[in-house]
């Protein structure tokens, strides 16, 4: 048996920018704004509520208070404008999902991979009646993919096609190692 390795002219593959990617929910943005903004929330309580007992950053600490107060304006704003921007494919044999503002993240998740899928809700994912997706490969610790923005029912519609080609797929075949 011969080993081949043949080249592969990089100009002739397909583009991933090409593919139609569908937009998450519109509703992720207030969604994630919620999420952000109570945490941001949490923060300048801390900051502003600390007990400090130096008279010198006593006096700063309004002001501290009002910069993370600031950031997490800037943050909740962000997270906004990173919300509307969130899209993802579903393949034949992948599933991609891209988002991101200042780094724009792409993954492709290839379906043969795929070992088992979650569905994943807090209480104000439930309030806008959004859905996440794990999917888990195999060796992998957490989810190597976590499709957030989904409707519910798009949700239940997307995991059972991915569940439905997880019972179709044939099993990976397992390698062994020969004995010398």
């Amino acid at each position: 048996m011969t080993f081949h390795n043949e080249a592969i002219d990089p100009e002739a593959l397909p583009s991933l920018a090409a593919v139609p990617l569908t937009p998450v929910s519109p509703r992720l943005a207030p969604c994630q704004a919620i999420l952000l903004l109570v945490r941001w929330l949490v923060v300048t309580a801390m900051v502003l509520l600390f007990p400090v007992r130096d008279e010198a950053l006593a006096l700063w600490q309004p002001w501290l208070a009002a910069t993370a107060g600031g950031l997490g304006l800037i943050s909740v704003a962000l997270g906004w404008v990173e919300a509307r921007r969130r899209a993802y494919g579903l393949r034949e044999h992948d599933l991609i999902y891209r988002r991101g503002l200042l780094v724009r993240r792409t993954q492709v998740l290839p379906l043969v991979r795929l070992q088992h899928v979650e569905s994943l809700s807090n209480p104000v994912e439930r309030a806008f009646g959004l859905v996440r997706l794990a999917c888990f490969t195999a060796g992998g610790r957490g989810a190597d993919l976590v499709l957030e923005g989904l409707p519910a029912p798009r949700a239940e519609a997307v995991k059972q096609h991915l569940l439905a080609r997880l019972s179709a797929a044939p099993p990976e075949p397992r390698q062994t190692e020969e004995a010398p």
